[in-house]
């Protein structure tokens, strides 16, 4: 079911994720913004795994919270059972297979089972499943404010005055349980006065960054400017740019980080032109299990996102390569954010002694 309305320049970033009270949850639509905010209902564990597939929601955080949920909608349906762990199998799966590589939607399923498995039959089931729902997104919340106060200052702490900082992709409130993770930290920046200006990149294929990333600052009244991929090498060398700010998908054990495709070259970059190079993410995207980034198999998406321009067909016959993600070295990162603290020049050891505190909390 669609709702649709035109924003206004005045909203506010609207809620890209809402637990209706007649156990249907609400999803915006991030295909459609900025021009229209169009939300879509979900009534089924199916109906959201859609949504997660279809990229009618995406970014990590958002991803696993709306999963989270899912399983809540799929007990719900279900009512009452003498085994669910059985009864809600089949839903645990579609929801995992919607997008197979993203950890933080591995770690809110993981967080949904173990709630299932502590839980005694005759409880309330679906109640106490939707409980750990609304936990998984407060908590994102409350560590992507985290994140935010410590990123804020670490820029500050090497200049006290308004920075020029570039960004790519989007991982704000659009993308999180409401605040964001490299925009979150902006945000803060903001606030405290260190923002002169964002560079935006476009972020193709799907445009993350001039549809999304550039409307949300807008509408917090952050100053930005928005540019073209290609042209960050150029803004780097005669800008005075002082930071490049980044989410992160995954990181792995010696602290690469697999991120949205494009930030490997802006890293690069970033090291040649003297730039600081900031990775913003939850310390669940941490996999211990990768103990490099180059092990991970990279997802590719479908050729027709580069080869149609709204309405024009630019097929010429040739292959397309679409990787979703690449690997950022962990020699190329400066710093990486968690809300558990923050990694300067990370590797193995400092990875490790992180996730360690993570476990003890």
């Amino acid at each position: 079911m669609l709702q649709s309305k035109t924003l206004s320049s005045e909203q506010v970033v609207p809620e890209s994720i809402e637990w209706l009270g007649s156990r249907r949850l609400r999803l915006l639509d991030q295909r459609r913004l900025p021009d229209r905010v169009v939300y879509c209902e979900c009534a089924s564990a199916t109906e959201v795994a859609e949504a997660i597939a279809s990229m009618t929601v995406r970014g990590g955080a958002a991803i696993g919270i709306a999963a989270a949920y899912g399983v809540a909608l799929a007990a719900f349906a279900i009512a009452a059972s003498d085994d669910w762990e059985s009864a809600l199998a089949a839903d645990f799966i579609a929801l995992e297979e919607a997008r197979p590589n993203a950890i933080s939607l591995t770690w809110a399923l993981g967080i949904m089972r173990e709630t299932l498995r502590r839980l005694p039959v005759q409880h309330d089931v679906p109640g106490r499943l939707l409980q750990a729902a609304v936990a998984v997104h407060e908590s994102d919340r409350e560590a992507n404010r985290s994140m935010g106060r410590l990123g804020m200052q670490l820029i500050g702490r090497r200049q006290k005055k308004p920075q020029k900082i570039m960004v790519h992709g989007n991982a704000g409130a659009l993308a999180s349980g409401g605040y964001g993770t490299a925009l979150g930290v902006i945000r803060a920046a903001h606030e405290a006065g260190l923002i002169e200006e964002v560079y935006v990149g476009e972020t193709r294929p799907w445009l993350q960054g001039s549809r999304l990333t550039a409307w949300e600052l807008m509408q917090a009244g952050i100053p930005a400017q928005l540019h073209v991929d290609s042209a960050a090498a150029h803004l780097m060398k005669n800008e005075n740019i002082a930071w490049v700010v980044v989410a992160a998908e995954r990181i792995a054990a010696n602290g690469d980080a697999i991120c949205k495709i494009g930030t490997y070259a802006l890293a690069v970059l970033a090291m040649h032109h003297g730039l600081r190079f900031m990775v913003v993410a939850p310390s669940a995207c941490f996999d211990l299990e990768l103990e490099v980034g180059d092990d991970l198999p990279l997802e590719q998406r479908s050729s027709r996102e580069l080869l149609q321009l709204g309405e024009r067909n630019i097929d010429t016959g040739v292959t397309v390569s679409n990787p979703v993600f690449d690997v950022t070295p962990a020699d190329l990162i400066d710093v990486i954010v968690t809300e558990k603290g923050a990694i300067e020049r990370p590797d193995e050891g400092k990875v490790a002694e992180l996730v360690s505190h993570r476990r003890l909390h």
